[in-house]
């Protein structure tokens, strides 16, 4: 695994096997891609953040600053770990539940982006749909910002009372959904 592009483009980072199921290079290109100019300087938020590879690569493409966010003591400190390898700053770690983090926050982001655990079935929690519909949500986005979530390909598109659909990319198993 490896930032693609940007200042720290080609750097190894870490993966903490036990918690993350990372976002695959070629999703992560797209989802640059598709972003483009909106990351420079944008103020971002990585939920779920596991190696912070969403992030990093936000930070590496120009972005000033990256909150990363996982409940997962081993996912934080691998973040902390790939921050000081590829030399990139304006990035904070967060061990917290990302549901308890959003009600305490106060800040706003131009960029959210979600990666939580896949939703496998009946009996699981769709987190990507807890997400959208929690009312402290809308708040911690800018105006003219983004959020960016990644679900399995084989999952239906759930539904925000408060967010917008663009788009949604399938890229193999992960599909791409992008908010306004």
């Amino acid at each position: 695994m490896r930032i693609i592009a940007g200042k720290a483009g080609r750097i190894a980072i870490k993966v903490p096997s036990e918690v993350a199921r990372p976002t695959t290079d070629f999703v992560r290109q797209a989802i640059f891609s598709i972003l483009g100019e909106t990351v420079l300087d944008a103020r971002v938020l990585d939920l779920f953040c596991g190696s912070g590879a969403l992030g990093l690569e936000a930070l590496s493409r120009g972005a000033s600053s990256c909150v990363f966010v996982d409940e997962h003591h081993r996912a934080v400190s691998v973040t902390e770990e790939n921050l000081k390898k590829a030399r990139l700053e304006g990035g904070r770690t967060v061990k917290s539940e990302v549901f308890t983090f959003l009600k305490r926050d106060p800040a706003t982001y131009d960029l959210i982006l979600a990666d939580p655990p896949y939703w496998k079935g009946y009996g699981d929690t769709d987190l990507v749909a807890k997400l959208l519909c929690m009312e402290e949500v809308p708040a911690r986005l800018a105006a003219g910002g983004y959020l960016i979530a990644e679900i399995s390909s084989s999952q239906p598109t759930p539904v925000s009372p408060h967010f917008t659909l663009l788009d949604r990319r399938e890229y193999g198993s992960s599909a791409i959904l992008i908010f306004k």
